[in-house]
Order: C-alpha cells, then structure tokens, then sequence
C-alpha cells in the first residue's frame, strides 16, 4: 500500500464519518439486538397496525431487536409517548404518524440518531425519518376480480375508515378488478371516520345491504360481520378473516409488513440507514403484499385461473394496477 493511497482511504473514512454524524447516521454497524420500540393509535389487533406488530415480533423471535409497543396512544399523547421510548434509547421507532405528522417528525428531528420509520402520506425526512405505507393495490385489484364474478345484484359496497390515499388506492384498485370483469356493477361507498369502530362499520354496511349490495368490501372490522348476519358476501383487507368468517369471505389482499421491517433494520444493524419511502416493499414483487389462498368451494374454478393469469401478469410485469389516491365515488 502506498502513502498516497493510504492517506486518500483515510481521507475518504473521514469523510464517510463526518457526513454520518453531521447527518445523525451512525458510521458503525451496531450489534443485536436493537432496541426497537413502536407507537400505535389503535389496539395490535387492528388490521393495519396488526400487520407491523406481527413482523416486529417476528424480528424479536430471530434476535435482531428487543421490542416494546404502545397501543391505543391518544394523538394529544403520542409526542410524549413518542419521547419516552426516544429517552430509554430506543435505536428504532416504528408507528403510523397520519393523524400526528408534525408532532412525530419534531420528534424525529431532536433525535437524529433514531431511526424512525413511520407510516405517512408524506414524504421521507433526512436524516432519520423514513416513511412507508401498504400498497397492496396489486392484490385489492386480485379480490375485485373475484367480487366482480361473484355479485348477483351487481351492486357492490364498500366501507372504508378515512378518505386518505392509503384507503383510497385500495379501493380503486378494487373497484377496477371489479368493472374489469362486470363493467355493469355498481359500488355504494361510505367512510366512517374512524380505525376501529366495528359497531360503525357494521351499521354502514347493513345500510348498503338493504340497498341491494350482496357484496362487500370491508376495509374495516364490523363489515363482515353484517355480511355474516344478512347472508351476502363479504372481500377482506390486509388481513386474512376467512377462518373466522366462513362461507362469507370470498378473497381477501393481504399485507405483509415483514420486508419493510427486516430492510429497515438491516439498514441499522449495518450502520446504513438513512430516510427513505420504504412504500416499495409492500408489493407483491417483493412479498409485501399477496392475495390469500381461494376456496373452491366458494370460487369456481374459471375465476380462480383468471386471478392467477393476472397475478402472473404483475409478477411479470406484463400488466400493471394503477395507483389512484383520489377519493373513490360511487
């Protein structure tokens, strides 16, 4: 080794180490466990967040990370939970920040050396701040497919918590599955206004019922549980009901939040990370997202091989679901 190159590689690991702590980025790899800790809104059950806290665990059983969580945190009370776990030095902090955007990056800001990973409609904050959210269009567009073959009405409803476009692209990927194979069905849809109030969804879609809609897109707990009770069909989200729903639930796209989660904490076990829209590893590609096992004794067997050519065409990339945030209208 000469001196010359010598003293540019010595140069160059200055350089490398200054960006990271002028940026907050520690230079190292950092050993395991890390210390992760999560802020939700809603209780572990709710489907969005149950997603999160299930890889989280899985992350924990591995021994990658230690892990600890709050749940159904008020948003008044989310900044200081949010400074709490900061304060105990937690090396990662996971958490959904839609409601809470400003509170949650000023925290992020006067911790520099955290790696928070929050879902949000906004984007990544450097130097700490990453961002992700489910985009799981690909298998919505699967499960319209199937509720497009299946409605008899041709009427179709859809319940859903806030018109945000997290809900939003869901919906429309949905709704086009849906018009792709049934260019006569009709949709009802209605927004609650909350994550969890089953009572409220369920309300919503014996309204729906009553207007004709013998399928039911629940984007919410409550809706297929009205599904149950009146004798129509019900589509699942992010989560896979159909054990507890049987005979109702016809498909249902699910999220799976592991890929996220282990890149993310890869990135910090490595002395990597930095912000970023991690949004990408919820598709189907990468499996962050899949449509759940069909059940022939629900599906005929031709619906069942149209969802498959289409999957295979996303998998390929021969055919591509659009991404719609716009509020989706009846």
């Amino acid at each position: 080794m000469t001196r010359r190159f010598f003293f540019s590689r010595l140069l160059a690991a200055f350089a490398v180490a200054a960006f990271a702590l002028s940026s907050g980025i520690p230079a190292e790899a950092k050993e395991k466990p890390l210390k992760v800790a999560a802020v939700y809104t809603v209780p572990v059950e709710q489907q969005w967040v149950s997603r999160i806290h299930l890889a989280l665990k899985a992350a924990e059983a591995r021994g990658d990370i230690t892990y600890k969580f709050s749940e159904n945190v008020a948003n008044t009370d989310y900044e200081r939970v949010m400074r709490e776990y900061a304060e105990q030095g937690s090396d990662m902090i996971f958490g959904e920040a839609f409601a809470v955007e400003k509170a949650a990056r000023k925290v992020a800001a006067d911790y520099p050396k955290i790696a928070f990973v929050l879902g949000s409609s906004f984007k990544p904050e450097e130097p700490n701040f990453s961002v992700f959210d489910n985009y799981i269009q690909e298998a919505s567009y699967l499960s319209g497919l199937v509720a497009g073959k299946a409605t008899k009405s041709n009427k179709i409803g859809l319940v859903g918590g806030f018109p945000i476009p997290e809900v939003n692209r869901l919906m429309n990927a949905f709704m086009a599955g849906v018009k792709e194979v049934n260019p006569d069905a009709t949709f009802t849809v209605t927004f609650i206004g909350s994550w969890y109030d089953p009572p409220k969804a369920k309300e919503a879609a014996f309204a729906m019922i009553d207007a004709g809609a013998d399928v039911l897109y629940a984007e919410r707990f409550g809706v297929s549980d009205a599904a149950k009770e009146r004798g129509v069909k019900a589509i699942g989200n992010v989560i896979d009901t159909a054990k507890d729903y049987p005979g109702v639930v016809l498909a249902s796209a699910l999220w799976h939040f592991e890929p996220t989660a282990d890149y993310a904490i890869k990135q910090v076990l490595d002395g990597t990370y930095k912000a970023e829209d991690v949004g990408k590893y919820s598709e189907m590609k990468v499996g962050g997202a899949s449509l759940a096992p069909l059940d022939p004794a629900l599906v005929p067997a031709d619906v069942i091989e149209l969802v498959k050519a289409k999957e295979k065409a996303i998998l390929d990339g021969s055919f591509k679901v659009q991404v719609v945030d716009t509020e989706p209208k009846p």
